[in-house]
């Protein structure tokens, strides 16, 4: 299948805490690409300034209903709040 539509979330995360952050993406990686309806892709980005998770997604529809998910709202958000030194940022784009 291909990807036709992307969910970014970016976090302001501090130096210190980008390891946890790490350990979050990794321990849900596998079970986001197994258990989430039209997940495809999920990858971790690093910049100085934050880090980035890009989800790939069959549909904007099922990028939506992730953020809804029990995975994301108890296990992935639960993870990562802790970590945020400012709120994230979630935008969700449709391949063109």
């Amino acid at each position: 299948m291909n990807v036709k539509a992307y969910l970014e979330i970016t976090m302001k995360i501090d130096e210190v805490n980008r390891p946890a952050a790490a350990k979050v993406y990794n321990d849900y990686r596998q079970p986001f690409l197994d258990t989430i309806e039209g997940a495809l892709t999920k990858n971790l980005l690093v910049r100085d300034e934050d880090v980035q998770v890009l989800h790939g997604f069959d549909s904007t529809e099922h990028a939506q209903a992730y953020l809804s998910s029990p995975m994301f709202k108890n296990d992935v958000f639960v993870g990562l709040k802790p970590l945020w030194s400012a709120g994230p940022e979630v935008k969700i784009y449709t391949v063109a």
